[in-house]
């Protein structure tokens, strides 16, 4: 997996470029509603039972506020709206980047 050799915010947008030279932009309210935390998306049981995370909500507005790197893995962002706890791997930033806007 690529790791970010540089990680920007441009406008409403989080700019990463990826050592082998591709490049992901990803807005903030696309971020802010992928966040994979638990307080977002709820936690299962051993049987699959989803408990807890939040209803879908329209994160337009929503500003990434500062970030940082979690071992080798993962990014943890601020958000404007108080949300940071969700730790986004880099094989999921790159599948945000390359999704159809």
């Amino acid at each position: 997996m690529p790791s970010p050799v540089d990680v920007q915010l441009i406008g409403p947008e989080v700019a990463i470029r990826w050592d082998d030279g591709q490049e992901s932009y990803i807005t903030f309210a696309t971020l802010r509603a992928a966040s994979p935390s638990a307080e977002v998306k709820g936690e299962r049981d051993i049987f699959g039972t989803v408990y807890g995370g939040e209803a879908p909500r329209d994160y337009r507005g929503v500003e990434v506020t500062g970030w940082e790197r979690v071992g080798n893995y993962a990014i943890r962002f601020d958000f404007s709206d108080g949300h940071r706890t969700g730790l986004y791997a880099y094989e999921l930033l790159r599948k945000l980047g390359e999704a159809p806007k």
